[in-house]
């Protein structure tokens, strides 16, 4: 009797002590047996007589939070956004007009190129006689240009992804937060000053800056090539070719070019929305394809050789402002 008395004494003990490590175990009861490192392999079996498990399921796996080394983060929405901080698993930005927000996306931490389409949203740029505007011939040919750069090897930005506005000053913050190793923004003009023998493309440079003036001189030569094989009847202004333009205070005239001082920086304007020929051209995917590959050709040039670049014209004084926009009046952002 009283060794039975002991016998159930000693498995009540087993027993609890058996419940009590699984309460500290985080795997449920149907995990796999436990084995162990050395070279003899011992399987431990829980006894089928224990109380079942009532330990919660371990909690779900936060994701990690986003990379601090991430410069830009591109939002959901296709927006690029410039990254100021983190804050738990998402981004701290400067939204395009300027405010704070917070973001989850994908983080950019570098990029070797900077592609601007000018214009979008409420801005539509130069407008055809037929309604095409430059915003989207301008969003069409930096796609063009990225994916070419892309396959040849080179990571790269839009600061435009989609049909939104931006003001100058957020394009330019992209840039600073990426520093790349160069930067072009992409336009179309208008108000021609007449006939010309040969497309009146245009290219801007920051005026200190001797890599910018050899940029836009490749920009121009690749530019100018490409269109030259369309038979049609071009426009220019006198002065066109790869060129400055300064404002009062002697310093850059277009804003994008003054912001973005310190990296290699070009403003391309491609051809003239406003002449019918050149807007039905402009029209074709084919020819969006054939500027955007010729910009991306420009740009490795660039970045790959020491060529020179050709076509710089000293540009006649110009007393006209250039055309409205890029500013934060009324500025609203768009969705993120």
């Amino acid at each position: 009797m009283r060794a039975a008395v002991a016998l159930l004494f000693v498995l009540s003990v087993v027993a609890a002590g058996a419940v009590g490590d699984e309460d500290q175990d985080p795997r449920p009861a149907a995990a796999p047996p436990i084995t162990t490192t050395s070279s003899t392999t011992t399987t431990i079996e829980l006894p089928s007589s224990t109380t079942p498990s009532t330990t919660a399921a371990p909690a779900a796996t936060l994701p990690p939070p986003p990379p601090a080394a991430a410069k830009v983060v591109v939002s959901g929405t296709g927006v690029v956004l410039p990254v100021v901080g983190v804050e738990g698993n998402a981004f701290k930005v400067t939204t395009p007009c300027g405010a704070t927000a917070v973001v989850s996306g994908t983080p950019v931490a570098s990029a070797a190129v900077v592609l601007d389409a000018g214009h979008g949203g409420s801005e539509p740029g130069a407008v055809s006689a037929d309604g095409l505007t430059e915003k989207v011939v301008n969003l069409a040919v930096v796609g063009h240009a990225k994916t070419a750069l892309e396959a040849a090897g080179l990571t790269v930005v839009l600061t435009r992804t989609g049909d939104h506005r931006i003001p100058l000053e957020a394009r330019a913050r992209v840039v600073k937060a990426l520093q790349p190793k160069a930067f072009v923004s992409v336009h179309h003009n208008a108000e021609p000053d007449g006939p010309f023998p040969k497309p009146g493309s245009e290219t801007y440079y920051q005026t200190a800056s001797a890599e910018s003036k050899r940029l836009s001189g490749l920009l121009y030569e690749e530019i100018v090539k490409a269109l030259s094989q369309y038979q049609i009847s071009w426009v220019a202004d006198t002065d066109a070719g790869a060129k400055y333009r300064k404002n009062d205070s002697g310093d850059d005239y277009y804003g994008i070019l003054r912001r973005t001082q310190g990296t290699p920086a070009s403003l391309a304007e491609l051809a003239f929305m406003s002449n019918p020929p050149e807007a039905a051209l402009l029209a074709r995917p084919d020819v969006q394809q054939v500027e955007g590959e010729a910009v991306a050709r420009g740009i490795i040039r660039f970045l790959t050789t020491k060529d020179p670049g050709s076509g710089f014209t000293e540009p006649y004084p110009r007393t006209t402002p250039a055309g409205p926009g890029g500013g934060t009046r009324n500025c609203v952002d768009p969705p993120l």
